[in-house]
């Protein structure tokens, strides 16, 4: 297969792809961090103050962190507004965490490549970019359901970084990657000597 167009069957392949990286990206950082997160002092303040836990919230927020995507906390009283990242640093989780959403996207371009037998690292990183407007959408709707809103302070992540960083640019790049490596693997077998 050359570099073309993706077809319809690829849009939707990659669209499938993109979301269910984003799950999967999501259920492995809530396995790895929920249960530090529901005993912290954040979490014990949001649920003291809201009645409700925010353990799914608070680990959405470190999963856009592993994104490079800053949480905003805005309104504070007396403080006004700040951000954060969750991840490194000495009370953050580990920065083996940046590396879930970068292997998910470059097994899900790897795959589709490898499903669809390109044939070029072009072909392979055009098929891999299919995986964005699934993914897009994922961060986008995440980024309002892992709001909090306490009185008049709310917490989330950076839209605007959310959208550009993690719905755009990681899977063009790490998506894209892998169905380049893809491509590539498939021209190599293509041209192994049979015996």
């Amino acid at each position: 297969m050359t570099a073309t167009q993706p077809s319809g069957s690829d849009l939707l392949s990659g669209t499938v792809a993109g979301i269910a990286s984003w799950i999967a990206g999501f259920v492995t950082t809530y396995l790895l961090v929920a249960p530090n997160v529901r005993e912290s002092g954040l979490a014990r303040i949001i649920e003291a103050l809201d009645g409700q836990p925010a353990t799914y919230e608070l680990v959405g927020w470190v999963f856009y962190n592993a994104h490079l995507v800053e949480t905003v906390i805005r309104d504070i009283p007396l403080v006004g507004s700040r951000t954060t990242s969750y991840i490194g640093g000495e009370a953050g989780f580990t920065t083996l965490l940046y590396l879930v959403p970068v292997a998910l996207l470059f097994a899900a371009g790897l795959g589709l490549a490898r499903y669809r037998a390109v044939d070029t690292p072009a072909a392979g990183a055009l098929i891999g970019s299919t995986v964005v407007p699934g993914y897009l959408l994922a961060v986008a709707a995440g980024g309002f359901l892992f709001e909090v809103s306490i009185g008049g302070t709310t917490g989330g992540p950076d839209l605007l970084a959310a959208v550009v960083l993690a719905g755009i640019v990681y899977p063009l790049v790490c998506a894209g990657g892998g169905g380049a490596v893809g491509g590539l693997l498939e021209a190599r077998s293509r041209n192994q000597p049979t015996n």
